[in-house]
């Protein structure tokens, strides 16, 4: 290779790194990282060690959009032990009520899952809804919050939660024996999951998530939130990197949680009264008190629905309740209702049934049959077959009353 050659790329290598240099330089300067912001905890010291908490007055003006939680101390206690069908809640004093939810490492729960922050609400003594939070800073430092959390539970007049049946109630049980603490004796339990559940069936999936709840109930919509399913990430990333960004988002969506359980309590509490319910909603409180036998509350609920508009179903209901009481004079006008705006099997044969054996009227119930009642193949069979005789009279005696029965 000559001179000439070897001089020539020395020159074109150095031509190269020049233009590099340049484009380097009219690169952008990656702007300074935000520097992190303080958790809002305090330390606490006790004999377990450093316990972090947070305490943050609700006062009344606070909202969950249209909702009030301040209003849940008033609730009545016996319409939500109606609506979760528990008589177990009937009679507790909601000013002592102990809302809890959890933010976890995990969804699926197991001893490996750890509730890193603790949401609680509860009232104080000047009726003042106070809420705090318990946060684990570092894994393997929770005994301060499970000590702390079993007093909170032991001096409950009962729990509020929305699913903590299942998940947090079990998972901090297990976290106390993990701990070796005696796990607190729990109070009556409200799971407003179960009460949603009975209250909006009927919605689309995910109608009774508690961020739609928000939605429908209270038109609140929460701005900037941090899903669940992100949760364990941001105290993971909190945990490896010590940036409190995306935690103090998830202390923001815990804070959100438990204030609009207590908005729910206050909504759910007293139901005769709540006009943001829709006639569905109505529908299904007045199924609810049938399956808790308050008949009389029940047929009062189900004669709202229909006035709200719930149509052939608020009918359809309220005919059940009737038929519960032995009301079937009034059973049958609602089924008879029902039968005038929509086609359905389930209300012919009821009305199948009442006219054979209460208003004894063969033909208007062989009429129903013979429309479909939506029986199992031998049963409507048998049905037709014996109306058709009945209506052509050789099932009855000279005195017009039926020799055999069904």
């Amino acid at each position: 290779m000559s001179s000439e050659t070897i001089a020539g790329d020395v020159s074109k290598l150095a031509e190269l790194r020049a233009r590099m240099a340049q484009i380097l330089a009219r690169e952008p300067v990656p702007a300074p990282m935000p520097a992190p912001e303080e958790l809002p905890f305090d330390r606490v010291e006790t004999e377990r060690g450093a316990l972090f908490v947070r305490r943050v007055g609700l006062g009344s003006a606070h909202r969950t959009g249209r909702g009030t939680p301040t209003l849940a101390r008033a609730a009545e206690s016996e319409v939500l032990a109606l609506l979760a069908l528990d008589p177990s809640l009937s009679k507790v004093d909601l000013t002592g009520a102990l809302y809890l939810d959890t933010e976890t490492t995990g969804l699926s729960g197991g001893t490996g899952t750890v509730a890193f922050l603790v949401g609680l609400a509860f009232f104080d003594d000047d009726a003042r809804l106070t809420l705090e939070q318990l946060l684990v800073r570092n894994l393997g430092e929770e005994g301060p919050m499970l000590e702390h959390l079993a007093t909170r539970i032991r001096d409950a007049s009962c729990l509020v939660t929305f699913n903590g049946k299942s998940f947090d109630m079990p998972l901090l049980r297990t976290r106390f024996r993990m701990a070796k603490i005696e796990p607190p004796l729990e109070p009556p339990h409200l799971d407003l999951l179960h009460v949603a559940r009975r209250v909006h069936k009927g919605e689309e999936k995910g109608g009774t998530k508690l961020g739609a709840l928000e939605r429908r109930l209270f038109g609140f919509v929460r701005e900037d939130d941090v899903p669940s399913g992100d949760v364990s990430a941001c105290y993971l990333h909190f945990l490896r990197t010590g940036d409190t960004r995306g935690l103090i988002k998830v202390v923001e969506h815990n804070a959100w949680d438990v204030s609009s359980m207590a908005s729910l309590v206050a909504f759910y509490g007293e139901p005769f009264a709540a006009s943001d319910m829709v006639p569905r909603d109505l529908v299904n409180v007045a199924r609810t008190l049938k399956r808790a036998k308050k008949l009389d509350e029940a047929v009062e609920m189900a004669t709202r629905a229909i006035a709200s508009g719930a149509g052939a179903e608020g009918h359809v209901v309220r005919a059940g309740i009737e038929k519960a009481r032995g009301d079937k004079a009034r059973a049958l006008l609602d089924f008879e209702a029902a039968a005038a705006s929509v086609q359905d099997a389930t209300i012919r044969l009821e009305l199948a049934k009442l006219y054979e054996h209460w208003k004894k009227d063969p033909h208007r119930a062989l009429a129903c049959a013979e429309a479909g009642t939506g029986e199992a193949e031998p049963a409507e069979t048998r049905r037709k077959v014996r109306l058709r005789r009945k209506a052509s009279g050789l099932l009855f005696d000279a005195d017009g009353k039926p020799t055999c029965g069904n």
